[in-house]
């Protein structure tokens, strides 16, 4: 599945059960894990949990397997990865302490850190 399409996916699974505050970084130029991540909030536990679950069923329906999902019921922050996409769901007071954001903002680009190590 192409990235756009892989993006508006996730996206609509996330605006179907009113996630909050969703935010799309481009960090392919940043690393080679993964081409985009995407940032939600939920209001509670269970819709950070049942949030998480929407993006693997629409996922599923689409005939992709998520490479994995890391956290879960109960959890303040879950991961799935689609691969190219990873989407991040989380509490606001744990996005808010790991801001994500600004960490991927601040990063330099892996072409940038192999200038350093080539001493160009």
């Amino acid at each position: 599945m192409h990235n756009d399409a892989l993006k508006t996916l996730a996206v609509d699974a996330l605006e179907e059960l009113k996630a909050k505050d969703i935010v799309q970084l481009d960090v392919a130029r940043l690393t080679s894990v993964t081409d985009l991540m995407i940032i939600a909030s939920g209001t509670s536990t269970r819709h950070v949990a049942a949030l998480a679950e929407r993006v693997v069923e629409r996922a599923k329906e689409a005939g992709l397997k998520p490479r994995g999902v890391e956290g879960g019921v109960g959890a303040d922050w879950v991961l799935v990865d689609l691969g190219s996409v990873v989407v991040h769901v989380m509490l606001p007071e744990t996005r808010q302490l790991y801001d994500l954001e600004r960490l991927w903002a601040d990063l330099p680009s892996d072409l940038e850190r192999e200038d350093e190590l080539s001493g160009a």
